[in-house]
């Protein structure tokens, strides 16, 4: 993992290439993050591929609710195998609009995270070459993984309320 120092340097490297890619860092409790504006998210998975990031064992969503939009993250978790090091790159996207470019042309595993992404969180990734639901139902509506996602089901029976949901059981 970089230090503060190296994710510094990293970030700096990176705005060299694009000077609007890279919003900001964070570093934190030994963990690398790079803040990334979501249209060069590809741009940004590139050039830390060429520095030896080759290995995306995760990428996930994330729900800031309450917080103010942009409330949608999405996170990739990149591995450096010869060094032994991880970095990780958050976007962050409206839940009006959330979308991103799809990075499954660089790293073909990304399909099924992806997917999952969009399932249970409802950020599209433009570019995905089979944007559908994997693990809901297509008729399913609704992300169930957002955080206003009302929860709720069947009310358990109880002898407390038995009569009031389904009736006396006999």
């Amino acid at each position: 993992m970089p230090d503060a120092t190296g994710l510094e340097l990293i970030a700096h490297e990176l705005r060299d290439g694009n000077s609007e890619a890279i919003l900001g860092t964070e570093y934190a409790r030994d963990r690398a993050v790079l803040r990334v504006e979501p249209r060069h998210i590809q741009f940004v998975i590139k050039a830390l591929m060429d520095k030896g990031y080759t290995f995306i064992p995760s990428v996930h969503g994330v729900d800031y609710y309450p917080e103010d939009e942009p409330r949608l993250g999405v996170l990739y978790e990149m591995m450096d195998m010869r060094e032994v090091d991880r970095i990780s790159v958050k976007v962050r996207v409206s839940s009006e609009d959330p979308r991103v470019p799809s990075i499954v042309d660089l790293f073909p595993g990304a399909n099924w995270d992806e997917r999952e992404v969009y399932d249970l969180f409802g950020v599209v990734f433009e570019g995905h070459p089979d944007m559908r639901r994997i693990l809901m139902p297509e008729d399913f509506e609704g992300h169930p993984q957002r955080r206003d996602y009302p929860t709720g089901g069947e009310p358990v029976l109880f002898t407390y309320n038995e009569e009031k949901n389904y009736g006396k059981w006999q």
